[in-house]
């Protein structure tokens, strides 16, 4: 399943490289902060998705199919309980790790305890039995991608992504029992799913008592790392110049009591002042960006 090979392009096109990416709209939407209370607990058997699906080119982690087969090879056969809390990424993974959930040997639990967004609900279908917290959400949407090129490519891309859609509508088809076209009308919205609407239209089993979520703060400033990305990268700022400047406010941060401790020079003082107007900047950018997407 995680081939990528794609459809042949009409002869003389050059081939286009299809990748998936995280929706805006879900990334800034996204608590990362929010897990399920047996992932606090450390649950042998509980496999925590709580971050984007693929690798995280930014922070070089994320939740990938290699480390899914890993987790599962390790439980071995028997019950594993997956909870998820996902702003959704790369689709191939999302996939790739459906397929060995639906092929696990053993009954698959889906806790959708935050945001199950994009490719993270193609990961929540495959539970035997999915529980979704009533605040909690799933998203579903057509495949994002990026292309480049004149109207003829952008044509061949369109026809490209046509069988992954078609693809994830079976997916839901499969777990509620409708039609895949109804699946891909909801695709087409980019659908937000309550957690009771989820049950009642057939992408969960029931809802999770408020007893079995929780909080990390350990996760909270990746989130807010990623959203400050998104907002500068889509102000249009380079991705080189993004990075720059986050990591300069990453390297900063060590300092909250405001002693001047690590900033005894006027360049650092500079660099301080800077930081602020960055992280003022991406705050504004997040909300513009929020209230343009709702």
């Amino acid at each position: 399943m995680t081939n990528r090979a794609l459809p042949a392009v009409p002869q003389g096109r050059p081939q286009i490289d299809v990748r998936s990416f995280i929706s805006p709209l879900a990334l800034n939407r996204w608590d990362s902060s929010i897990c399920a209370s047996a992932e606090r607990d450390a649950d042998e058997r509980t496999i925590g998705i709580y971050d984007v699906i693929g690798h995280d080119y930014w922070t070089g982690e994320g939740f990938t199919a290699k480390r899914m087969a890993a987790a599962l090879r390790s439980l071995g056969k028997g019950p594993v309980t997956v909870a998820i809390n996902s702003p959704g990424g790369d689709m191939f993974d999302g996939i790739a790790m459906y397929s060995m959930l639906k092929e696990h040997r053993g009954d698959v639990t889906v806790k959708v305890v935050g945001l199950a967004a994009s490719s993270a609900s193609v990961i929540a279908m495959a539970g035997d039995d999915v529980q979704i917290a009533r605040p909690a959400f799933l998203m579903i949407h057509n495949c994002w991608s990026v292309g480049v090129g004149n109207r003829h490519d952008f044509a061949a891309l369109s026809e490209q992504l046509r069988p992954f859609d078609e693809a994830m509508a079976d997916v839901y088809a499969a777990r509620t029992g409708g039609t895949a076209t109804a699946m891909a009308a909801l695709m087409d919205l980019e659908s937000w799913i309550g957690g009771s609407a989820s049950v009642e239209q057939g992408f969960a089993d029931s809802l999770l008592s408020s007893e079995e979520i929780g909080a990390s703060d350990d996760r909270k400033s990746a989130s807010a790392i990623r959203r400050m990305e998104s907002a500068l990268r889509a102000s249009g700022m380079p991705k080189s110049e993004a990075m720059r400047l986050i990591s300069q406010f990453k390297s900063s941060a060590g300092d909250p009591a405001g002693t001047g401790e690590g900033e005894p020079t006027e360049h650092g003082r500079r660099d301080a002042a800077d930081i602020k107007q960055t992280v003022a900047l991406a705050t504004s950018l997040t909300s513009v960006l929020q209230g343009n997407n709702e």
